[in-house]
């Protein structure tokens, strides 16, 4: 998969060269100026099947919405990393403070970027459900988005004259 610079009128499925069967598929077409459109690409020595094109659009979506996931959330105008182990690791102590009424708390978050490490303290239950509550929210938003962008996919445009 790769990002392709073309035109907004590029077909989404097009045989490339018919003597060696070689197949392109295109996604997320995005309009820019002059005619001009970024897109997604993937070939293939075949004629792609319904399948193949739905699973490569599908998996591309599932990368996106990773990625979206991982460094799309930003806390007090901080980024914050959202990998599964931070998320593991905002859960626990979410959850023990709450179970403690806050006895665990003050606990230290590492947000920013490696180069650029921003350390916050949560002293309060309250303190610490706001972050925890924004996390989630981020998550689920961007898990919806990721699924609505999937609905989207019309697999009739891929159709072959």
């Amino acid at each position: 998969m790769k990002k392709v610079e073309g035109n907004t009128g590029v077909r989404l499925l097009e045989c490339i060269n018919p003597i060696k069967n070689k197949w392109r598929v295109r996604w997320d077409v995005q309009p820019g100026e002059n005619g001009s459109a970024t897109y997604m690409e993937e070939e293939f020595d075949h004629r792609p099947t319904e399948d193949e094109i739905r699973s490569t659009v599908i998996t591309w979506h599932n990368r996106e919405t990773d990625k979206d996931i991982l460094s799309g959330f930003t806390y007090e105008n901080v980024p914050v990393w959202l990998s599964s182990e931070n998320q593991f690791n905002y859960k626990a102590a979410y959850d023990l403070a709450v179970q403690t009424a806050g006895a665990t708390l003050p606990v230290v978050f590492k947000f920013g970027t490696d180069t650029e490490p921003v350390y916050r303290e949560f002293a309060t239950l309250e303190d610490l459900t706001d972050f925890y509550t924004k996390a989630m929210q981020h998550i689920q938003n961007t898990l919806a988005d990721g699924w609505k962008k999937k609905d989207i996919f019309d697999l009739s445009l891929y159709a072959v004259d």
